[in-house]
């Protein structure tokens, strides 16, 4: 058994102590069964730091409860569903980092770890087991925790690249039988195609693509199909992906940076996904400190960064990571990728959204909504696009912003946005040029 070190959770989590710091791992990947045992320890244990990142949760964290609000602080570099609202209660906090930057904060001592709790693959004939899905922050938690515990999990797709360990390694191995999360493809509504037509006409073939998750990324993927030699290196790797992929569209050739190979920190899909992963060479899993460095990015040719927002406002200040005061994700790696495409030879970054709310509000706005946090400042945006079009702010001022920002609004919005642009901008918001406007439903 390649001398693991193999117990039941019970056992394995009788390595914390209090004030410990753990870092849980994330993407579809929490390791569930290790939580729960952590959590049976709660009335014993006092003052442990829970740090986590960006994931897909099953269910609310069961350590989320009063009975343990002195036992575990959850510290997070990304608001999931599983704490979402434990955090915004002020049971735990935000902790705002570049996502990657925070394996820095592992590896210089700012952030101290005493264990990491992981969920890995069964081991290679070599005994090497692999942290599948989620290479992103469990990396430098690994290298710098002085105690390594992980689930030993048969649903664990074995990824390439820097997320693998030797299970002589571990401290402790737990062996479970767990599913993934799966999240659900989303189908893109017809604004979504809307929306990823509008961007599929920007992008050039020879493209290297990142992409997020959800329904507008989805549709961008269906617009790309007759696209060629596209690149892929991105932080988050997802089902939108696996046509072009299977179909030869992305073939990573016209790469600087390991050409050839798709390159991601963490995944999040179905189990078509997982499966295509496991143990394809031709996908490598990196540091999230590698793939979101924004001067490795930018050595890609042509780097194409898609990301969402919130909302925006008429300078183009971009949201993404609160709605007002009431914080719901993360800045993730959009900013990394926004910096990353600025730089590269022929890149461009989007910002894609719908240009309303479900509920009718307007995502366009005069000014952010108080307490809204700025993921990427009006000095960084590029192309912003809705279903009613795309437009370029780069080296536009603050009047010519506003129009182009108007002419792809919901228009039931626009002349509302247009007195508030006129009374902030006053003359130079009235003489600037319609012709601004490139690309108009």
């Amino acid at each position: 058994m390649h001398n693991a070190k193999y117990m039941s959770a019970d056992e394995a989590v009788k390595l914390i102590k209090s004030g410990d710091r753990i870092y849980i791992q994330g993407s579809a990947s929490i390791p569930e069964v290790l939580i729960d045992a952590l959590t049976r320890r709660g009335h014993e244990l006092r003052d442990v730091t829970l740090y986590q990142a960006f994931a897909i949760h099953k269910r609310v964290a069961p350590y989320c409860k009063p009975e343990y609000r002195d036992s575990f602080f959850v510290d997070a570099f990304f608001i999931s569903g599983s704490v979402r609202d434990w955090v915004n209660e002020g049971y735990g906090a935000a902790n705002p980092r570049f996502l990657g930057q925070v394996p820095a904060l592992f590896r210089d001592g700012t952030c101290p770890l005493d264990a990491v709790f992981l969920n890995c693959s069964m081991p290679n004939p070599e005994g090497y087991v692999s942290f599948g899905v989620s290479g992103d922050l469990a990396v430098s938690a690994v290298e710098t925790a002085k105690v390594v515990i992980a689930q030993i999990n048969p649903h664990m797709p074995f990824s390439y690249g820097d997320p693998v360990i030797h299970i002589s390694k571990l401290d402790a191995a737990v062996h479970v039988d767990d599913p993934l999360v799966e999240f659900p493809t989303a189908v893109p509504t017809p604004k979504d195609i809307a929306v990823g037509n509008y961007i599929a006409e920007i992008i050039p073939d020879g493209a290297t693509i990142q992409i997020g998750v959800g329904g507008i990324p989805n549709a961008v993927a269906r617009a790309l199909m007759d696209h060629k030699h596209l690149g892929l290196h991105t932080e988050a790797l997802t089902d939108g992906m696996l046509p072009l992929l299977r179909e030869g569209v992305i073939d990573n050739s016209q790469k600087v940076i390991m050409p050839g190979k798709s390159v991601a920190t963490l995944a999040l899909g179905s189990r078509a996904l997982y499966d295509f992963m496991d143990y394809n060479e031709d996908i490598i899993f990196k540091d999230v400190a590698y793939t979101n460095d924004p001067f490795i990015i930018s050595r890609n040719p042509k780097v194409m960064a898609i990301n969402s927002a919130l909302e925006i406002d008429l300078t183009g200040q971009i949201c993404a990571d609160s709605i007002g005061e009431r914080q719901y994700s993360g800045v993730g790696g959009q900013q990394d990728f926004v910096q990353g495409a600025s730089r590269s030879e022929g890149g461009k970054s989007f910002i894609a959204m719908l240009s309303t709310t479900g509920k009718g509000v307007s995502k366009i706005k005069p000014v952010l909504t108080p307490g809204a946090g700025v993921v990427t400042t009006r000095f960084q945006s590029n192309y912003v696009v809705t279903e009613h079009g795309a437009v370029d702010l780069r080296g536009k001022n603050m009047a010519e912003r506003a129009h182009l920002l108007i002419s792809i609004a919901d228009p039931a919005h626009r002349e509302e946005l247009e007195r508030a642009a006129c009374k902030r901008f006053g003359y130079a918001f009235l003489r600037t040029a319609p012709s601004l406007i490139t690309r108009e439903a």
